[in-house]
């Protein structure tokens, strides 16, 4: 057989493309796939680094929440703070004052132990003794004019309900309907929660010595067919 006849019958050069996408597969699969073929790869790139950002705009939104409800809570402590502040006079700052009696030192030459002070003569002492007495009489007249300075709190409860189907309008009803002496309720508004339910957020001033966040947790959770707990979002003294 002669040479152009092999050449004729050999059609290896009619299939190069052939071997020449084998070979890059040979090399690709020796050497790892080339940058170049394969688009999916930057595409997953690209998607693990859009889900990187989406989940640090969701962090940085959930730190933006908290700050909102910070400066709602502060906002809401404040506007009680001036309710009561309206509605009740001017609290007098008060001041206690040391009376001191002075005493008639008189000079004998008796004993430290036999030394009358208010005079050995016998209407000295009555004059010592009135004047002693008019003193403490005007003193406690004086304090008894000055009021007292009442101790009181403004405090901040979050009040939950069971679920999404609470009836908020009676439950906030049931939390007003405590009363006690020294208790003052003030403004109330709904905060969501999650999931379509919504808690009780309602402000009061309580006096210190009268009314405690035991007492208020107490009474508002005997409402159990609406009330599932109660929290103190914030305390600050007046």
């Amino acid at each position: 057989m002669s040479g152009l006849q092999c050449l004729g019958e050999d059609n290896i050069w009619f299939e190069k493309p052939r071997y020449d996408e084998a070979e890059r597969r040979f090399y690709e699969g020796a050497n790892g796939p080339s940058t170049h073929s394969h688009p999916q790869s930057s595409s997953a790139s690209g998607e693990q680094e859009l889900v990187s950002r989406m989940k640090s705009l969701e962090l940085e939104n959930q730190g933006l929440h908290k700050v909102v409800e910070d400066l709602r809570a502060a906002l809401f402590t404040l506007e009680s703070r001036v309710q009561v502040l309206e509605r009740s006079p001017a609290a007098a700052v008060s001041c206690t004052k040391v009376v001191t009696v002075q005493s008639v030192k008189v000079e004998n030459g008796g004993d430290d132990d036999d030394m009358d002070l208010f005079g050995s003569d016998e209407e000295e002492d009555e004059e010592a003794e009135r004047l002693k007495e008019e003193r403490i009489a005007a003193y406690a007249a004086k304090k008894s004019k000055k009021p007292a300075l009442i101790a009181k709190s403004s405090i901040l409860l979050d009040v939950k309900p069971w679920d999404d189907e609470t009836d908020m309008a009676k439950l906030e009803e049931c939390v007003r309907s405590v009363v006690a002496d020294g208790l003052l309720w003030g403004q109330s508004k709904l905060v969501p929660v999650g999931y379509g339910i919504k808690k009780l957020q309602i402000g009061c001033v309580v006096e210190d010595d009268k009314v405690g966040t035991d007492l208020l947790e107490e009474e508002i959770t005997k409402f159990e067919d609406y009330v599932q707990s109660v929290d103190v979002a914030a305390f600050n003294k007046i």
